[in-house]
């Protein structure tokens, strides 16, 4: 999607005033679009919350509570998590002010290589340009915050003034954050606190600020594809516009949002590691008619040449190196769960 050198992103189609329906690239086709884009969670089927606090006064009921949610949903809430709630509100700011704030030739000249996936910058594709999948409605700009090494602030935006001073001290928090869960999955399965953390190895942190532009037709589009999340843990926050939906029991939840709460996706490889006890969360985004909405996923990874097989006996899934594993999912698309589900033994 080009036009003379510049690339075209989603919120320049959304202002343009003239086009009161979307480009045809971005119609889902019948079988996957929204049937309600306004749903919301029903009732008596709430999405998990857990007080991360309840640490202090029964480790086992914590473990019990965050079982329940890894084996029954793959995803939920935690509260008193640790991160500083003012902390949470000023990336917030951040994202809203480069989307909303800083002009559109300021922006592209942080534009990611069009021409691979994943790559670090501010882009609006997902997968390979080969993929002929339905584009999403969405815009994002990737950073690359971990190992150390591979952080470079001099990639991000200098606008406003301390967005890449706060967007490190995120993602400092956000790896701390991923290790205490990670220990408490770990130990839920009956394993050491310690097995997932090493079987994944050193983080390879992306935080990932997702701008989804109104939408004129959300009844005919995603602003992000169903999929599970390809590494071991997301870590995510959303304004209060909310769009996030978890699949569970055959139907699409709304995910509320809780502005001071983390919502925790499971991923792909701790599905592996698990072999199968907890499954990853399928999840997509759903646009909306009138209003932008923000949200902030913060992922954590392997390394590319890890090799990720099951910690417990007999196992249920091939053993994948991960690299492999992120080469597929990009190529050929995530449908949903199917490359986790093509590694079933």
């Amino acid at each position: 999607m080009e036009v003379a050198s510049r690339p075209i992103r989603v919120q320049s189609i959304a202002q343009n005033g003239t086009a009161p329906q979307v480009p045809p690239e971005y119609i889902q086709p019948p079988e996957t679009r929204p049937k309600n884009p306004t749903a919301r969670p029903a009732n008596n089927n709430p999405i998990p919350s857990i007080d991360l606090s309840s640490a202090v006064r029964d480790a086992d009921f914590l473990r019990t509570e965050i079982g329940a949610a890894c084996r029954d949903w793959g995803a939920f809430h935690v509260t008193n998590h640790g991160v500083p709630p003012k902390l949470l509100d000023e990336i917030r700011r951040l994202g809203r002010t480069f989307f909303e704030a800083c002009p559109m030739d300021e922006k592209l000249r942080y534009s990611c290589d069009a021409s691979g996936a994943a790559t670090e910058g501010y882009g609006s594709r997902m997968l390979v340009a080969s993929n002929d999948t339905v584009l999403d409605w969405r815009d994002y700009f990737d950073h690359h915050t971990l190992p150390v090494s591979r952080r470079d602030p001099s990639r991000w935006p200098q606008f406003p003034p301390d967005y890449r001073e706060v967007v490190v001290e995120y993602s400092d928090h956000m790896k701390g954050l991923a290790q205490k869960l990670l220990g408490l999955i770990s130990e839920s399965l009956g394993l050491p606190s310690s097995c997932i953390e090493e079987a994944v190895g050193e983080f390879y942190q992306n935080i990932s600020i997702n701008y989804y532009p109104p939408c004129p037709q959300p009844d005919l589009t995603l602003g992000l594809q169903a999929h599970s999340d390809m590494g071991a843990i997301t870590l995510l926050i959303q304004d209060d516009v909310g769009g996030l939906q978890i699949f569970k029991d055959d139907e699409w939840i709304t995910v509320d949002p809780l502005s001071d709460a983390m919502f925790v996706i499971l991923s792909d490889q701790t599905e592996i590691i698990s072999n199968g006890k907890y499954r990853s969360a399928e999840h997509r985004a759903i646009t909306n008619g009138s209003r932008a909405r923000l949200s902030i996923s913060t992922f954590h990874d392997p390394a590319k040449t890890k090799a990720i097989s099951p910690a417990l006996e007999p196992p249920k899934y091939h053993t994948a190196i991960y690299g492999d594993y992120v080469l597929s999912w990009y190529s050929n698309g995530p449908e949903g769960k199917r490359n986790i589900d093509a590694l079933l033994i």
